[in-house]
């Protein structure tokens, strides 16, 4: 049985550690509304463009355009997997690390090259240390995404699809759901697809994509041509996608470290509580055999008199 000088050490240990899980849970509390904010604000503009870039591909102009055509055959597989910098967020990280990790093995497996772009300090070491250098990596700002990550992201891999050294490209990220909830998306960002176009708020689940009416567009006159019009909406389209997926994941983060650090507040909390009682047991037991002790030998002094 531990004495009590090391079960108070253990509750002082503790404790250390409940102030730094409680100031984090705090922390990611208080950033996590202005995180969701900027999501929420720029989604309607996400909107906004996909349905602009549906009026002009759903009226046969997009037919040819690269970033709308499929490849006749899959050589080389892009995944941009948006994580972050820092850990003690529970599996915000290593759950969408292990699922791209897997995806990219089983494409090498079937001799399609696949490759990594990274979001976050976390993802990047992940890759590095399993001796897959990303083509691209972004550190330090995952708690703030800039467009300019989006522009450079959006500029390499449409430089590498419309060049034919890329085939397609896959996005994965944590959607916040709300300050409580994540989601784990997996969506496709090249080629574009038609259902990405026709549906550009859609469900995130099978059972309520099925619900959803399709319609037919509006016919609509462009001035400059269509085809113009297209080639500035394209890569437009995808740099948004690309900033509101990391706008998402900024808010997810924060989201999900607060409800890691306060469930490992409440473990701490109830560890200090159990130690307080042995503590306490402990001490009681020694207080009660030194009187026992005191109480023997002042008998022992009274039988010698």
């Amino acid at each position: 049985m531990p004495s009590l000088r090391e079960i108070k050490g253990r509750i002082n240990s503790v404790s250390s550690t409940l102030q730094v899980t409680r100031t984090m849970e705090m922390i990611s509390t208080a950033r996590i509304r202005k995180a969701l904010d900027r999501a929420q604000k720029a989604a309607p503009y996400k909107d906004a463009i996909t349905l602009m870039l549906a009026n002009v591909a759903s009226a046969g102009y997009g037919s040819e355009h690269p970033l709308l055509r499929v490849h006749p055959k899959e050589q080389h597989v892009v995944f941009l997997l948006i994580a972050s910098d820092r850990g003690m967020a529970g599996g915000f990280n290593i759950v969408p690390q292990r699922e791209v990790m897997h995806a990219i093995e089983d494409l090498e497996s079937r001799g399609v090259g696949a490759d990594v772009i990274t979001c976050g300090r976390k993802p990047t070491e992940f890759f590095r240390y399993r001796g897959k250098q990303p083509l691209l990596s972004f550190e330090g700002i995952s708690s703030e995404p800039t467009m300019d990550e989006a522009d450079r992201i959006a500029s390499y891999i449409m430089d590498g699809y419309k060049s034919g050294q890329i085939d397609r490209v896959m996005i994965y990220y944590s959607h916040a759901k709300n300050r409580v909830d994540q989601q784990q998306v997996v969506e496709q960002l090249l080629p574009i697809t038609n259902e990405q176009l026709m549906m550009p708020n859609r469900p995130r689940t099978a059972e309520a994509l099925s619900m959803i009416e399709h319609k037919q567009d509006t016919v609509f006159e462009f001035d400059p041509s269509a085809v113009e019009v297209l080639g500035y909406l394209l890569p437009a389209y995808v740099r948004t996608v690309i900033y509101h997926a990391l706008l998402d994941s900024a808010a997810a983060e924060h989201g999900a470290r607060r409800r890691a650090m306060k469930s490992a507040s409440d473990n701490a909390q109830d560890i200090i509580t159990s130690l307080s009682r042995t503590y306490n047991r402990e001490r009681q037991g020694s207080i009660t055999t030194e009187l026992n002790e005191i109480v023997a030998g002042a008998s022992a002094l009274e039988d010698n008199n």
